[in-house]
């Protein structure tokens, strides 16, 4: 009895079985890729909890090199010395597990995604992550000291400046995620291009309110200042521009290809 050879099933095959799985299913997956998340959490967690005070030194460097030499930082909470550098810790271990976390997302809706899908949603992917962490570098070595040294030297020569660590975690913490996620606008464009939900002909028609919503947008999520209003709305437009020269070479391809 000679055996029939065997071939790959189908996007289509694929797709059919993912219908016919039940919701239960579909948990139980879901459930064992937040399991390896939440674990490697832990580990990353627990193995960095030895170096927080020196991670909390780290990032408060740009606060204290602005500070006068008679100002210090200051805990106005009796827990504060201890729970600051243990959110941070925490902080720190989600940004470096955040590749492994996307890669299990990823891995997760794999299945229900077509070959040429698969095929543009891995760069997306990898491109987005690089973007956050490009983000979240530009928030500490330039946005950063920029404001600090801002809102520093306008303050009354009277009064000593100084902060809780609390304060000063949640404002960098903030600042951070504002521009991590700012720095996705190329992806989210290109995104809303190739789904066709817009076209780059109707981006450039709409340049002036996009650049005009970039500092709307800018406004309400950064301190309140015009100096961080402007190092968070300049390079959001920068990176819609980007994102739209993507989006024409895209489309110049697909032109050639039909």
């Amino acid at each position: 009895m000679t055996s029939l050879p065997t071939t790959p099933a189908s996007n289509d095959d694929a797709t059919q079985n993912l219908e016919q799985m039940p919701i239960t299913q579909h948990l139980v997956v879901l459930r064992k890729h937040l399991f390896k998340v939440v674990a490697v959490l832990i580990g990353l967690f627990f193995f960095l909890l030895p170096f927080a005070n020196q991670t909390y030194q780290l990032l408060s460097e740009p606060l204290r090199a602005q500070l006068p030499a008679s100002s210090t930082m200051i805990a106005t909470d009796v827990t504060a010395t201890f729970m600051a550098p243990f959110k941070l810790n925490f902080f720190v271990a989600l940004m470096i597990a955040m590749p492994f976390i996307l890669y299990q997302l990823w891995t997760f809706i794999k299945p229900a995604l077509y070959a040429k899908e698969k095929s543009l949603a891995l760069p997306l992917l990898i491109g987005s992550i690089g973007l956050f962490y490009t983000g979240i570098s530009f928030a500490y070595f330039v946005a950063l000291p920029s404001i600090l040294h801002f809102f520093i030297s306008v303050s009354p020569e009277t009064v000593a400046p100084m902060t809780d660590i609390n304060s000063y975690l949640s404002f960098c913490l903030k600042l951070f995620l504002v521009f991590g996620f700012t720095f996705e606008i190329p992806i989210i464009t290109l995104i809303l291009i190739l789904i066709g939900a817009v076209s780059t002909q109707t981006l450039v028609e709409k340049r002036r309110f996009i650049i005009v919503g970039c500092f709307f947008v800018a406004m309400f999520v950064t301190p309140p200042d015009a100096l961080s209003m402007i190092m968070l709305a300049v390079p959001m437009w920068l990176l819609f521009e980007l994102g739209l020269l993507a989006g024409k070479l895209l489309e110049k391809r697909r032109l050639k290809t039909q």
